[in-house]
C-alpha cells in the first residue's frame, strides 16, 4: 500500500516558514519521498501501518494550512498515468523487497 500526503503550507512568515521546513524534513525522516511539490508518498506494508502513519503524522503537522493523506493499494498506485513527463526510476519508489540472510 501507498501512503500519499498532499500539503499546502503558508509560507507568509519567518514561523511559517520554518513550520513548513520542519514539516517537509519529518516527512523525508520518516521515509516519505516526494513525487511533486507538496506531494510525497511512502511504501507500507499493510492498511494498519498505514493508518499509524497518519497517525504519526497527525502529531507533527503545523497548526496552519492543509494537510492530506490517501491511501491506496500498490494496483491503484500502478493505474497511474503519466500524461507529462517520466516516472521516478528510484529504487525506493518500487514495492520490490530484498531479503538477504
Amino acid at each position: 500500500m501507498r501512503v500519499l500526503v498532499f500539503f499546502d503550507l503558508p509560507t507568509l512568515t519567518s514561523d511559517d516558514r520554518r513550520n513548513y521546513r520542519q514539516f517537509r524534513k519529518t516527512l523525508i525522516d520518516e521515509g516519505f519521498l516526494m513525487l511533486q511539490y507538496s506531494v510525497y508518498m511512502r511504501v507500507v506494508v499493510d492498511k494498519q501501518s498505514a493508518k499509524f502513519t497518519e497517525e504519526r503524522l497527525a502529531k507533527i503537522v503545523p497548526d496552519k494550512g492543509i494537510v492530506q493523506t490517501l491511501i491506496v493499494t500498490e494496483k491503484q498506485y500502478q493505474g497511474m498515468h503519466f500524461l507529462v513527463g517520466q516516472p521516478l526510476e528510484d529504487i525506493r519508489n518500487t514495492d520490490d523487497r530484498l531479503v538477504i540472510i
